[in-house]
């Protein structure tokens, strides 16, 4: 009886490593650099590598914000629009929202490193979409990882 419990205790104590260890292998990326790819190639900017762009502004929910344009972006990482599919956002706690090409081609549509008045809050972290007419979660904050779907 107890070497029954003592073996259930064992493999519980297994399984339960097992997923912690699961969870902590997330792919996490680091906050001050951010990963436009499509697997394949990718190619990584820091805010003062966004700042060497050319500067576009959008305004969501009263707040304008400066950044380059996920157009530029997308060009600038060496990325042939005719190839792709779609684009995802995905945050650095894992969080992602899915754009067509409707979204990611506009002028209006920038990864901000900024706003008007100074840096991006705590919670937008370095980097941030900025959707002007779009929704919350289409704006992603703390933006890590452009993903190109080829």
């Amino acid at each position: 009886m107890y070497k029954k419990l003592f073996f259930g205790l064992i493999i519980l104590a297994l399984l339960s490593a097992g997923c912690a260890a699961k969870e902590s292998s997330a792919p996490v990326a680091s906050g001050d650099q951010l990963k436009v790819g499509d697997g394949a190639t990718t190619k990584e900017y820091t805010a003062a590598d966004l700042q060497a762009l050319t500067e576009s502004t959008a305004a969501f929910k009263d707040v304008t914000y400066k950044g380059v344009t996920l157009k530029a972006l997308i060009a600038d990482a060496g990325f042939n629009f005719d190839e792709i599919k779609a684009v995802k956002a995905v945050a650095a706690d894992g969080f992602s929202s899915n754009y067509d090409s409707s979204i990611y081609s506009r002028d209006d549509v920038i990864v901000a490193y900024a706003t008007e008045s100074g840096a991006l809050t705590e919670d937008d972290g370095v980097f941030r979409m900025v959707i002007p007419d779009g929704e919350g979660k289409q704006n992603v904050r703390m933006l890590a990882e452009i993903k190109i779907v080829k």
